[in-house]
């Protein structure tokens, strides 16, 4: 396939570029470098480009004759899109849209869209499954429903075939250790206790110690970027035009937050200070997956089932990298 990837600089869809490319696809990546890092692809595939300058990206498909589309690239902070929802609204949808246009007119008929759990809400029950109700709780999960039912009613109608993975948490780096996870400011709960290892930062603050769960801190599904990448692929080679799936992406398994930074310390040998401060608004108790429908239909599995081996495959990339793609 000749594949389209947007944002695809970024942390998850640098991974899936390597993996598309592995598996002998032709791989365009378009990405305005403001989230994503020039070194995490490769240069002779790079296109430096914004969804909102709709003639480049005309040009860019056609150019490089594209039949499919992944769409990763889009603004992904919880709390600044509470504070800053028009920036959430016009990157996320309104350039979305932009991008979908596009495909439209161009008759392509494969899309992949980077969705997420954060659609739900506070789940009703946990696991979670794709038949529970989709009540999200701030701006990043209320655009990211609405660019869902957007390509709900452009499939039918323009007979374009699209899956929605919806995330837990991605994270790992890649088992070679050339590629990893670089967010600025960084947000992820395992690299920033990474971090603390590393002694760049002081602590890592536990937001909130009173949650019904067994040790008082949140639940998290956290699934390694690269089993993340393969289902994009399995997803892509399963669209059927005109038709829409949607899938939720997880282990299956949740952690708190004090066995992750366990783990870290298991893992790095280092000894993690840390900091106790009240709950974050909007943090549900326990996020887990319920993958049964993505392992049923496209035949997932992940490789990477435990924390530990998805924490160690991190703290190598951060170990070689400690100041990211910085050199």
């Amino acid at each position: 396939m000749r594949i389209l990837v947007t944002g695809g600089a970024g942390y998850i869809g640098s991974h899936t570029v390597k993996w598309l490319l592995a598996n002998g696809h032709q791989v365009t990546v378009y990405d305005n470098l403001s989230l994503g890092h020039r070194a995490a692809v490769p240069a002779e595939i790079l296109v430096e480009g914004d969804l909102k300058d709709v003639d480049h990206l005309d040009q860019v498909l056609v150019g490089h004759q594209i039949d499919s589309v992944i769409h990763f690239a889009a603004n992904s902070l919880v709390g600044e899109s509470v504070t800053h929802p028009a920036k959430y609204y016009q990157n996320n949808l309104l350039n979305s849209l932009n991008l979908l246009e596009r495909v439209r007119r161009h008759g392509i008929q494969r899309f992949v869209f980077s969705s997420t759990c954060a659609t739900y809400g506070v789940p009703d029950a946990v696991p979670i499954t794709e038949a529970q109700t989709q009540l999200p709780i701030n701006p990043y999960g209320n655009t990211k429903l609405a660019f869902e039912k957007m390509l709900s009613d452009y499939a039918p109608a323009y007979n374009i075939g699209f899956a929605a993975l919806r995330y837990f948490n991605a994270s790992g780096a890649s088992p070679d250790g050339t590629i990893g996870e670089d967010h600025t400011p960084e947000s992820h709960l395992i690299p920033i206790v990474l971090q603390v290892a590393l002694g760049k930062r002081p602590h890592v603050e536990i937001f909130g110690t009173d949650y019904p769960t067994p040790d008082g801190t949140c639940i998290r599904d956290y699934i390694h970027v690269d089993d993340l990448a393969s289902a994009h692929l399995l997803a892509l080679e399963k669209i059927v035009p005109g038709m829409g799936r949607f899938y939720n992406v997880g282990i299956g398994n949740g952690y708190s937050v004090r066995e992750v930074i366990q783990t870290v310390e298991a893992v790095t040998g280092k000894k993690i200070a840390v900091k106790e401060g009240p709950r974050r608004a909007g943090d549900p108790p326990s996020l887990v997956a319920g993958s049964d429908l993505v392992r049923k239909e496209l035949g997932w599995k992940p490789n990477y089932t435990e924390l530990r081996s998805i924490v160690e495959s991190a703290w190598n990339w951060h170990k070689k990298h400690p100041t990211g793609y910085a050199k």
